[in-house]
């Protein structure tokens, strides 16, 4: 009897390893999931000022637009944790989308080559934040349901394992893709 004690124990500490060990490989992907939509937000951030340059020479009396773009990025930078630099996101892709409403009062900026390719740069590195952030929620809701499901659940909340934050733009006419016309 004292066996069968001493396996189901042993069973026991087995199982709570391996369930730890699993939801510290889910939570180290979520990690790396949030540094990939990082680096890609970076890349981002730094194209900002070279785009708000090009279009001052061009648009001199925009510059409550222009502000708004810089005031948001300075935001996003600031901003730490998912929920906060969704936020940031979100004011960070409407002052841009009126950087490129005013290429279409600007026949010469909209001609730029230096803006144009600024425009491209940019559309492209939305794509490549698109896919991190793809990457970033499947890996949160791996972990959440780990976190959730039961018997795991039991093992998440002895250990401290908590559920993830998605990263999604909030309102429904920013979830596309900012347009970007040449």
């Amino acid at each position: 009897m004292f066996f069968i004690f001493i396996a189901i124990a042993i069973i026991i500490v087995i199982y709570f390893v391996g369930v730890y060990n699993k939801l510290v490989r889910k939570r180290s992907m979520m990690e790396e999931g949030w540094s990939g939509i990082d680096v890609q937000l970076k890349k981002r951030h730094d194209l900002i000022p070279n785009l708000i340059e090009t279009v001052k020479g061009y648009a001199k009396h925009e510059q409550e637009t222009l502000n708004q773009v810089v005031e948001a990025r300075n935001t996003a930078l600031k901003a730490e944790g998912v929920k906060a630099q969704t936020e940031a996101e979100n004011q960070l892709n409407t002052a841009l989308a009126n950087v490129f409403a005013l290429s279409e009062s600007y026949p010469d900026l909209k001609a730029n080559t230096n803006f144009v390719q600024l425009q491209q740069e940019l559309s492209a590195i939305e794509g490549d934040v698109e896919k991190a952030r793809r990457y970033f929620n499947a890996t949160v809701r791996e972990n959440n349901i780990m976190v959730e499901s039961f018997p795991s659940s039991l093992v998440a909340n002895m250990a401290g394992f908590n559920l993830g934050e998605f990263f999604e733009i909030e309102e429904i006419s920013d979830r596309a893709t900012p347009e970007v016309k040449f």
